[in-house]
C-alpha cells in the first residue's frame, strides 16, 4: 500500500489571493498534499490576534496545486485555528506560512507579523512549523503589496526561487521528531535568492522600536515604516544575514521565555 505524501497547511497574512502564497503552494504541491486557509484579505502588522468579537467565516475557494482551501474573514490565527478544529478531516504534518511580501526580521517585527503568527498557531497545537518571507528591493516591496503580489521580473525569479528552497526546508522540517515545545522556524529569503544561496542559523537583531505613526491630521495619525534603532549585537543575526545575501534561519523557542539559563539556575 502506497504511503500517502505528507499534508500541509499553508496560510499567510497578504490574503489568499496574493501571488506570493500562489507560487508557495504551486511549489509545495509537487511533494506534499496541499491544505490552504488564509485570509480573505491583507491581515498584516496584526500579530497573534484573534477576531473574539466576531463571527469569523469560512468560504470554499480554488488555488491552484492545493487539494482544498478557504478563504477565511479573520486573523492568521483565526485561519489556522479554524482548520486545525474544525474544516480539516486529518491534523497536518506541518503548518507553513507565507511567502511573506517582505521580510520579517528583528524582535520588534517578529512580534508583530500575521505571517509568524499563523505559524505560531499550529506550533501551539504541538504540529511544526515554518514562516517564509522574501525581502524585496524598495522599489519592489510598495508595488507588489498593491498589486497584490503578482511579481514579475527579477523578482518573480527570487519569489519562484524562494518557493522551492521552502520547500525543501519542509522536507527537511518534516524529517525531524515532532516538536515536543511551541517551536518556530522563521525563514528569511534575500532578495537575490538562488539555489545555491547558503543557509545560516542566525538569532533575531536586537532593535529598538520608533515611531510607527506619523501625524495626518487634528488629533490623526497614520502608519509609516520606521527601522528604529539597530543596537550592537555579538553573534550572527538576521539582519546581518539578509544584508549579506543569505538565508536567515533563526529558531523561536517560545517554551524557553522566562527560564533561568544555566549560569543563573546555578547561582
Amino acid at each position: 500500500m502506497t504511503r500517502p505524501k505528507p499534508l500541509v497547511l499553508v496560510t499567510n497574512d497578504d490574503g489568499i489571493r496574493c501571488g506570493f502564497l500562489t507560487e508557495l503552494v504551486a511549489a509545495l504541491s509537487g511533494s506534499f498534499r496541499v491544505a490552504v486557509a488564509a485570509p480573505a484579505g491583507e491581515r498584516s502588522w496584526i500579530g497573534r490576534a484573534f477576531s473574539r468579537e466576531a463571527e469569523v467565516t469560512a468560504t470554499p475557494a480554488a488555488v491552484p496545486g492545493a487539494e482544498t482551501a478557504w478563504a477565511i474573514v479573520g486573523t492568521p490565527s483565526d485561519c489556522v485555528n479554524i482548520a486545525l478544529n474544525h474544516l480539516l478531516d486529518e491534523p497536518p504534518d506541518a503548518v507553513v506560512s507565507g511567502i511573506n511580501i517582505g521580510f520579517n526580521i528583528t524582535m520588534p517585527l517578529i512580534l508583530s507579523s500575521g505571517t509568524v503568527a499563523g505559524a505560531i498557531e499550529g506550533a501551539a497545537h504541538g504540529i511544526r512549523a515554518a514562516a517564509f518571507s522574501l525581502d524585496l528591493e524598495h522599489t519592489d516591496f510598495e508595488r507588489l503589496r498593491l498589486n497584490g503580489g503578482a511579481a514579475d521580473g527579477a523578482a518573480l525569479v527570487a519569489l519562484r526561487c524562494a518557493a522551492a528552497r521552502a520547500t525543501a526546508l519542509t522536507a527537511t522540517l518534516l524529517g525531524q521528531p515532532a516538536p515536543e515545545r511551541v517551536v518556530v522556524h522563521n525563514y528569511n529569503f534575500p532578495a537575490r535568492c538562488t539555489a545555491a544561496t547558503p543557509v545560516v542559523r542566525t538569532g533575531p537583531a536586537d532593535v529598538r522600536a520608533g515611531a510607527l505613526f506619523a501625524p495626518s491630521g487634528a488629533n490623526a495619525y497614520r502608519f509609516r515604516w520606521s527601522d528604529g534603532r539597530v543596537l550592537p549585537t555579538s553573534g550572527d543575526t538576521d539582519r546581518d544575514a539578509l544584508h549579506r545575501g543569505e538565508i536567515s534561519h533563526t529558531l523561536l523557542d517560545f517554551s524557553r521565555l522566562g527560564r533561568l539559563s544555566d549560569a543563573e539556575a546555578s547561582r
